[in-house]
């Protein structure tokens, strides 16, 4: 299978180019130069078997396809357990059991297994630069860690994560190079998508992303939807619809790539925190990016959400069919607070302040009978609470207990170096 750019500028690549490039040359997202057909899938024996089920027309003819069942072997050894919620019908998908609590475990760590496996010049790393709102970074950081051959430079924007989050994005060091950017996730974005254009940087200095707008990090993300809806469908006989918090819109898109294979997903809502992008545009509105909000919800602040690109060449640029396929609905901080509160309270249940956007959406979609009784909906959990104590724990009035995994980087000391918010001072690192 070929790739090619949603900006139609770039030649069409084989998979390995396209996830060693990361961003194609015209600055568009690699996508297949056509969509494998839809399929009749069954679900494998665990997450791993569908993964590679799943993926494998994306592999064919590639020099990772040999290489498929032992990456998705690697990067899918935890799980992601389909749980049911108080209200009938309702369940939450725990995307958070890796080894970072983040559901961006699964795509970083079978994008560093895909990497590692390509051939590169002798003494020659590649750099992986990722530009990250909380969880993206971290889960960066850990699956590449000390791995032979790649170098990692993490940007964050300083005081827009939570505390945790901070200490897990500048724990590792060895190869991992984490930078506090003085200014918005958007600024991080920016200076790092400009890293990925600069073809004299490049001459010298291979970089590549690590970010969703990476093919390797989106790709696998299909599974854990195609795995959960499969076991679902075949337990109930009925299609499970899902509500996504979103900001950059990569973990949404996954999905919606999976249903497009034959994945028996129904409807497909979008939860966004206060920045409300994409509800504006489903809503009828011109897609028009801004300038990032700090919410509670950090990671899902971004005013330019780089998969639209996608979703647009997913529907052949036609806004009718987009707008028709799905919901959005933006939720602020107050619902945010008063989600995680009564919720705890009245059902015992605990989300972070992401997951809660979209327990908010689907009680809203409930209420107008959008979400009907007798369909099954399920919210993806795409974080630990215990990464957002600070904001969770006040409101449940009671500590929560950390992961194991997080617990053990939590306990490394952590560093990392300030930098201003323009290219020049990340172009002068990278060259250094």
């Amino acid at each position: 299978m070929l790739f090619v750019s949603t900006r139609g500028q770039s030649p069409a690549v084989g998979l390995s180019a396209a996830i060693a490039a990361g961003l194609a040359p015209d600055g568009g997202l690699y996508v297949p130069q056509a969509l494998p057909a839809a399929r009749t899938l069954q679900a494998g024996a665990n997450l791993a078997a569908t993964a590679s089920e799943l993926l494998a027309p994306f592999f064919a003819g590639d020099g990772l396809q040999d290489e498929l069942a032992a990456i998705c072997g690697s990067a899918f050894d935890f799980p992601a357990p389909l749980l049911p919620l108080a209200t009938a019908g309702d369940h939450v998908l725990e995307l958070f059991h890796g080894p970072t609590a983040a559901f961006k475990d699964f795509g970083a760590r079978f994008l560093a297994q895909c990497l590692s496996r390509l051939p590169r010049p002798a003494g020659q790393p590649l750099t992986i630069v990722v530009a990250t709102s909380g969880d993206t970074g971290a889960a960066v950081a850990a699956a590449f860690h000390q791995v032979p051959g790649l170098e990692v430079v993490v940007l964050y924007p300083d005081g827009r994560v939570s505390p945790r989050q901070a200490h897990q994005l500048g724990c590792l060091g060895d190869n991992i190079h984490t930078y506090k950017v003085a200014g918005s996730f958007d600024d991080c974005q920016a200076m790092a998508k400009q890293a990925l254009a600069d073809t004299a940087l490049q001459a010298h200095k291979p970089l590549s992303s690590a970010n969703s707008i990476s093919l390797g990090r989106l790709l696998p993300q299909m599974a854990y939807y195609a795995h959960t809806a499969l076991a679902h469908q075949a337990a109930t006989g009925r299609p499970l619809n899902l509500v996504v918090p979103t900001g950059n819109l990569g973990n949404a898109m996954a999905a919606v790539l999976a249903r497009a294979l034959g994945v028996p997903l129904g409807r497909i809502a979008l939860a966004t925190n206060a920045n409300a992008v994409l509800p504006a545009f489903f809503a009828g509105g011109d897609y028009a990016p801004a300038a990032s909000v700090a919410t509670l919800a950090n990671a899902m602040d971004v005013g330019a959400p780089s998969n639209f690109e996608r979703l647009q060449w997913l529907y052949g640029g036609d806004v009718s069919v987009l707008r028709g396929q799905f919901i959005a609905r933006s939720v602020d901080d107050a619902q945010i607070q008063a989600v995680i509160a009564r919720r705890y309270r009245e059902q015992g249940e605990v989300f972070c302040p992401h997951t809660a956007c979209a327990v908010a959406v689907l009680e809203q979609l409930r209420n107008e009978g959008i979400a009907q009784a007798g369909q099954d909906w399920a919210v993806a959990a795409t974080a630990h609470p215990a990464k957002f104590e600070a904001v969770v724990e006040p409101l449940i009035g009671r500590e929560l207990a950390v992961p194991p995994a997080l617990a053990a980087l939590l306990a490394r000391p952590a560093h990392a170096e300030p930098l201003a918010a323009a290219y020049a001072a990340l172009r002068e690192q990278l060259q250094g």
